[in-house]
């Protein structure tokens, strides 16, 4: 799943396509090296970002989403509203991927249950102004596992098809460095819970973390792509579904 940003704000990408055009050559770019999904977001998800109005998020994802998908681009929208959700299937997209986990709206179960497409279920612990005030874990993963399958139970309960639920982890969502190592360390537990795993490390802090210089300096966002694509080839390697990825072509490779 290749990362399509459309936000001027995103901790890695933010602000790298300003015209419609520049972002449907990247998903085509992305295509050619070997993504078989295109994520597109219109809200950043980064730790501390601001929420923005549904108007805007509709205008910077809608117009790209017809343009890509119009291309046969197999197109998953990421956001964690439900009017965004519907009418970015409406213009071609084929997926959600929501953060939140349908904790962020109340109606987004029943939604993509109408809809009949496949949701990416996310562990969240709340947004992203304040997620990482809620960090505390006795054991990371089995409280993430917990909390996943209660959020594929409400999922269910709405009226989603089993074949339609994806999980992810929530890599970097409210966790320390420390929980990011022991849920990609125990993926089997995760892997257990019986749906497809969807699994995002790319350019995260905690390889930043990893990869500090002598003197501590994390190593900068862009220079974490070698690390991304270790690091989400050993999760392919351990049966994870698929992995959101920045670049592309090293992930492949």
């Amino acid at each position: 799943m290749g990362i399509l940003n459309l936000t001027p704000d995103s901790f890695s990408d933010g602000g790298q396509f300003e015209s419609v055009k520049s972002a449907v050559d990247a998903a085509t770019s992305m295509v050619a090296r070997g993504a078989h999904i295109i994520d597109i977001g219109g809200e950043s998800t980064r730790p501390g970002a601001e929420r923005i109005s549904l108007e805007t998020e509709l205008a910077r994802v809608i117009p790209v989403i017809e343009q890509i998908s119009a291309q046969g681009i197999y197109v998953s929208i990421d956001t964690m509203r439900s009017e965004v959700a519907a009418a970015a299937i409406s213009a071609g997209a084929r997926m959600v991927n929501d953060v939140s986990g349908g904790l962020a709206d109340p109606d987004m179960f029943n939604v993509v249950a109408n809809l009949g497409v496949p949701i990416v279920i996310m562990h969240w612990r709340g947004p992203s102004k304040t997620m990482q005030e809620n960090i505390h874990y006795d054991n990371s993963v089995a409280e993430v596992c917990t909390e996943l399958q209660d959020r594929a139970k409400a999922a269910l309960n709405a009226g989603i098809d089993r074949g339609n639920i994806i999980l992810d982890p929530g890599i970097g969502f409210g966790k320390e460095a420390e929980n990011n190592w022991e849920l990609l360390r125990n993926i089997e537990a995760l892997l257990a819970l019986g749906y497809p795993l969807l699994v995002g490390v790319s350019r995260k802090r905690f390889l930043g973390s990893l990869l500090a210089d002598a003197e501590g300096v994390p190593r900068d966002v862009g220079a974490r792509d070698i690390a991304s694509a270790a690091a989400s080839a050993y999760l392919l390697q351990r049966g994870v579904w698929g992995v959101r990825v920045h670049d592309v072509e090293a992930t492949s490779d």
